[in-house]
């Protein structure tokens, strides 16, 4: 009682004068913002596993570490320091674990999750662990890993002086598809299955060959893993394309099993459907898979389907939904499936039973990112929305019941800050198209005022904007700022024909009327100043940003963020050749047309917006010679123009914290220039 007195005394005393006294957000409080994520429920439901980070403001980098806390968010405390992919055994005794060993090399552990809370190092070899992935019986841990290749293409240099220090040997490429954005080089090994006890000993590598067990994504290997057990553990589940391929069957991808003692594999799904993640039936005579239908667009629309697991009776489950169905997880009973789904900029769980019946279990504003899944169906995973940062939710898989939030990792941080508003809003684009914005509104907006906008747009193309928190938007607007965002032909969340209306035609009519009529909504409405307006977007977004510098010359200044400018000079530097390749209707050297008419630089005659360009000097998705080649051009034309090469950044300009300051900084630098009202600052 005592303590619930002296609660209640700190709360009154406290709140009101964070009310009264609340600041605009800083930029220097992005430093201070934890993350949550990978919330691991124990099979009995009583204890949840999690990771949170947060900034190592002095070596500048983010630095995670694993906490737990009882199922009600009670008792929540530090379990260990490092390590990540923590995963429960099926009989809740341990978690297997991926931490560096004392080489700084990634590894596979075990600890026991007793009073005594013993740790076990299990793998010692060449392998790097990726992915953790239980037997049922708690005895083996499944992952994958790379195999190094060989190959007799090398030379040996001669009359080399014993202790000369000569340049290492240069990187030979033989592949199509041989490096990727934050990995690099790729064509050092192939991606394969391995198993190891639990008790540690020598891992046993299941499936072998020139080939990945692993799906490809857009002709990149993905970073993640996804393998399932039969509920006999007598065999894995995995995707991939199981045969030697030159890389342009890239698109082609099988569902497999393969048998843990003998390591025979078997193929269950045919070619009529691309297939991808699946997952063994509780009663072990399904397998649940994700697909599309094989093609070399640049958008694939993705279902669900079912397969016996010997490979007969292959059938579409679900189809027609506004994005491809994720994270598929049996029911119990094995009658249906329950599964995420992206739709106009939420994602909630959903249920499906084995005739195609979708039901929602989780509805509203939202993001969830669900995780697992306990014993009696208490599932655990993240929230967030437009206004709120992420935390751990837990709730009822079956009907949503029990929602509970059960952290609140940065109430301190946000404690006394004016926060901005997001609304949404719906609007009416050519050809009859409904598109859907948000707009962040600055802190104590006044709709009789007149604010400048930004405009930012998503990068992908085939991806959406979330209502999830942005802290680049909310500083904006505590800048002063309207920020808009919108999600226009070509993204995801709307259905196959939205996502699919910018085929061949991309960056080009439709997505760029979709995009100023969320500005001219904006504008509208009375409190925008229609001569303070700028534009800027990454990837995607940069891609739209320079084709719209090219269209009008409405926004005071521009910033084009890894962008592409010339289609043709992306073949072969980005490290998704095979999807470059085939992302026009014919290839450029049979008929150029289409590459040359949506590629911005082509145009550069046309810009008269003052432009910024700004990219990572690593980059490997959108290598920085497409913003230096625009760059020279506009320069050339005497436009004003910069480029920026950021330091020590992949595909993206803020994974590293002292970048993100300085990418918002700039950004503000360079719209402050062009802004009337900071006309002499």
């Amino acid at each position: 009682m005592l303590q619930r007195l002296a609660a209640l005394v700190v709360a009154f005393s406290i709140t009101p004068w964070a009310l009264v006294h609340a600041e605009p957000l800083k930029l220097e409080t992005y430093l201070d913002i934890e993350t949550v994520g990978d919330p691991q429920i124990s099979p009995d439901g009583s204890q949840i596993i999690y990771v949170r980070s947060h900034i190592d403001k002095m070596n500048d980098r983010r630095s995670a570490s694993m906490w737990i806390m009882n199922s009600d968010g009670s008792k929540n405390r530090q379990l260990m320091a490092k390590g990540g992919n923590a995963r429960w055994s099926p009989d809740g005794s341990r978690i297997a674990f991926i931490s560096a060993d004392d080489a700084g090399k990634p590894q596979l552990f075990v600890r026991w999750m007793d009073s005594e809370g013993a740790i076990s190092q299990i793998t010692y070899g060449t392998e790097r662990p990726r992915g953790i992935f239980w037997s049922p019986d708690s005895k083996s841990i499944a992952f994958m890993s790379r195999v190094p290749r060989r190959t007799d293409f090398t030379v040996k240099l001669p009359g080399k002086p014993v202790g000369a220090k000569w340049k290492e040997d240069p990187l030979v490429v033989e592949e199509l598809l041989w490096h990727q954005d934050r990995i690099g080089p790729m064509n050092n090994g192939w991606d394969h299955i391995f198993v190891v006890t639990a008790d540690g000993g020598t891992p046993n590598q299941l499936t072998d060959g020139n080939w990945h067990a692993n799906t490809r994504r857009l002709g990149a290997i993905r970073s993640g893993a996804n393998l399932s057990w039969s509920p006999d553990g007598s065999k894995i589940a995995f995707d991939g394309l199981a045969e030697e391929d030159d890389g342009r069957r890239y698109t082609e991808t099988y569902v497999y099993t393969v048998d843990v003692k003998t390591g025979d594999i078997k193929q269950l799904t045919d070619k009529s459907v691309g297939a991808q993640d699946p997952v063994f039936s509780p009663n072990g005579e399904m397998v649940a898979f994700t697909g599309f239908h094989e093609s070399v667009m640049s958008y694939r629309h993705v279902n669900m389907y079912v397969v016996n697991t010997d490979g007969s009776d292959q059938r579409r489950v679900v189809s027609d939904l506004a994005s491809g169905p994720s994270g598929l997880r049996w029911a119990s009973n094995s009658r249906g499936i329950y599964f995420t789904l992206d739709k106009e900029g939420d994602r909630n769980v959903h249920y499906t039973n084995m005739s195609g019946k979708v039901r929602e279990v989780t509805t509203g504003d939202q993001n969830i990112f669900l995780s697992n899944v306990s014993n009696r169906g208490v599932a655990v995973g993240t929230q967030t929305d437009a206004d709120h940062t992420a935390d751990v939710v837990r709730f009822d898989l079956s009907d949503g019941d029990n929602f509970a939030r059960v952290t609140d990792v940065n109430a301190d941080v946000f404690a006394g800050v004016d926060k901005s508003e997001t609304i949404e809003f719906w609007y009416d684009s050519t050809e009859g198209t409904k598109v859907q914005g948000w707009a962040v509104l600055p802190p104590n907006f006044d709709k009789t005022k007149k604010y400048p906008l930004i405009l930012s747009i998503h990068g992908g193309p085939h991806a959406m904007y979330r209502e999830t928190y942005n802290f680049m938007f909310h500083h904006f607007a505590a800048e002063g700022y309207v920020v808009v965002f919108t999600n226009p032909r070509g993204s995801t969340g709307y259905g196959e024909e939205f996502a699919a209306a910018i085929e061949n035609i991309y960056p080009g009519p439709r997505d760029y009327a979709d995009l100023m009529g969320g500005v001219d909504y904006m504008i509208d409405q009375g409190y925008v100043d229609p001569d303070r307006t700028f534009v800027t977007g990454c990837s995607g977004g940069g891609i739209l940003t320079a084709w719209t510098i090219t269209q009008t010359d409405r926004f005071k200044a521009a910033a084009s963020r890894c962008v592409v400018s010339d289609w043709v000079g992306m073949v072969g530097t980005s490290d998704v050749t095979g999807w470059m390749i085939n992302f026009f209707d014919k290839p450029f050297w049979e008929d150029p047309t289409q590459w040359y008419e949506h590629s911005a630089i082509m145009h550069s005659e046309n810009v008269k917006t003052p432009t910024l360009f700004m990219t990572g000097d690593v980059d490997r998705r959108t290598p920085d010679q497409q913003a230096k080649q625009m760059y020279a051009v506009l320069k050339y034309l005497g436009v004003p123009t910069k480029f920026i090469s950021v330091k020590g950044e992949y595909h993206g300009t803020g994974s590293i914290p002292s970048n993100y300051l300085r990418r918002q900084l700039y950004l503000m630098k360079w719209f402050n220039m062009y802004d009337p009202a900071h006309a002499g600052d």
